[in-house]
């Protein structure tokens, strides 16, 4: 792994993380799922824009068409319209937890159901991986969490699991851009009828809403979408989903600088532990496939 691999998969997981903390901004001032539609509607319209600017065409193979509908719906809408709504009742850094154990799904799932072989140290770092949830559960529940927006976090992270799990060659092909702008547009279009029939127009406009709307729109929603697929393209998915371990150390710090969330004992430690059980899980897989292979294209993609 090169120095720019590093340096994208540092930027990515940055980018994914502060996601969260700039989506719980959005939600206390704008309905959840209205404020996603529009922003997927803008990002769709500037990802395909740049992508015709550079002369990329719509056409792709019927990978990645399936790779489109599957992630507009199961990732952008799904997944992120769960954690929207989530983030109405819960806090940001307690759905990134949630969220970053979407590679340690991916490997059980892919164990249990696809019989993949999962080595000695691979499951050590999923027992690991799922009592670091069940430390920081245990406290964030005793401590009067709301249980709905947990559940509704593991709901949006289960829906991404089976998203990766179903397209294994999503960015063979190229037309990255055209790829991210079109997956933006169908998650945008998913929410359009929820949106509209569950939520009233009830906005509170302030510069915080503002420039949060902006971020998430432009950095987590487009650039981090684009960058994954970069490196993927660079490296595999098996080595830059290693980069997830990431993910809850950077999502609990920035909710607790930026929101002022609470950070306890029980939640370092069990981040420390999800951290180390996602690092032992990418580790356990051993060989990497050759970028572009199929089984390469299993394991995780993450917006």
């Amino acid at each position: 792994m090169d120095f720019r691999a590093i340096a994208m998969g540092l930027a990515f997981s940055a980018m994914w993380s502060s996601a969260f903390t700039s989506a719980r901004m959005i939600v206390m001032d704008a309905p959840p799922l209205t404020a996603l539609a529009i922003r997927f509607l803008i990002s769709g319209l500037i990802g395909l824009g740049l992508a015709l600017l550079l002369g990329q065409k719509a056409r792709l193979s019927r990978a990645q068409w399936r790779s489109v509908v599957i992630f507009g719906i199961c990732q952008n809408a799904l997944y992120l319209g769960f954690n929207f709504v989530a983030m109405t009742r819960v806090e940001a850094g307690l759905a990134s937890i949630i969220a970053s154990m979407m590679p340690l799904m991916v490997a059980l799932l892919g164990w249990i159901v696809f019989g993949e072989k999962v080595r000695l140290l691979g499951v050590a770092g999923l027992c690991a991986g799922f009592l670091g949830a069940a430390i920081i559960m245990g406290s964030r529940l005793s401590g009067g969490v709301d249980g709905v927006g947990v559940i509704l976090c593991l709901l949006g992270m289960g829906a991404l699991a089976v998203a990766t799990l179903s397209v294994r060659s999503a960015t063979s092909g190229g037309n990255l851009l055209m790829i991210v702008g079109l997956q933006m547009l169908v998650g945008s279009a998913a929410l359009a009828l929820p949106a509209l029939t569950l939520e009233t127009w009830a906005v509170n406009w302030t510069p915080r809403l503002g420039l949060a709307f902006a971020f998430t729109t432009l950095v987590p929603g487009l650039l981090a979408t684009w960058v994954w697929f970069r490196l993927v393209g660079r490296i595999g998915a098996v080595r830059a989903a290693t980069f997830h371990f990431l993910n809850p150390v950077i999502g609990v710090s920035t909710g607790a600088l930026l929101l002022g969330e609470r950070l306890a004992p029980p939640d370092l430690l069990g981040v420390a532990i999800i951290a180390g059980g996602i690092l032992a899980v990418q580790w356990s897989r051993g060989a990497t496939p050759a970028p572009g292979s199929g089984a390469d294209r299993a394991t995780d993609q993450a917006a």
